[in-house]
């Protein structure tokens, strides 16, 4: 599969589209994680358990992307867009959403 956040593929032919895909991961960071991200960030350090969820959450909603347009016949997502929040009380989750136009490409 071939991911793009342009809206085509260069030296490529788009031959069918097969509509939008999605994917989202929600991840809660435990309280210890929140504390010594807190820490962190007094200090002007980077917080590497935020990093380390962030990065967890996005490959699993581009793993379901992939998944949902893998099943549609697509060969490549175009146009991908990437959306994060914190959502929850105290945003104590963090949201990554992805999305996408599913092509088959030659």
């Amino acid at each position: 599969m071939i991911f793009s956040t342009t809206p085509n593929i260069e030296g490529k032919r788009i031959t069918e589209y097969h509509g939008i895909v999605t994917g989202e991961a929600i991840l809660g960071a435990n309280i210890f994680k929140d504390i010594m991200a807190g820490i962190r960030d007094i200090v002007g350090g980077r917080s590497g358990a935020y990093e380390k969820a962030f990065r967890q959450a996005r490959q699993i909603a581009f793993e379901e992307m992939e998944q949902e347009a893998a099943e549609l016949g697509a060969n490549a997502i175009v146009g991908i867009g990437i959306d994060t929040e914190t959502v929850g009380s105290q945003g104590a989750m963090l949201m990554v959403s992805v999305n996408g136009t599913a092509v088959t490409i030659q």
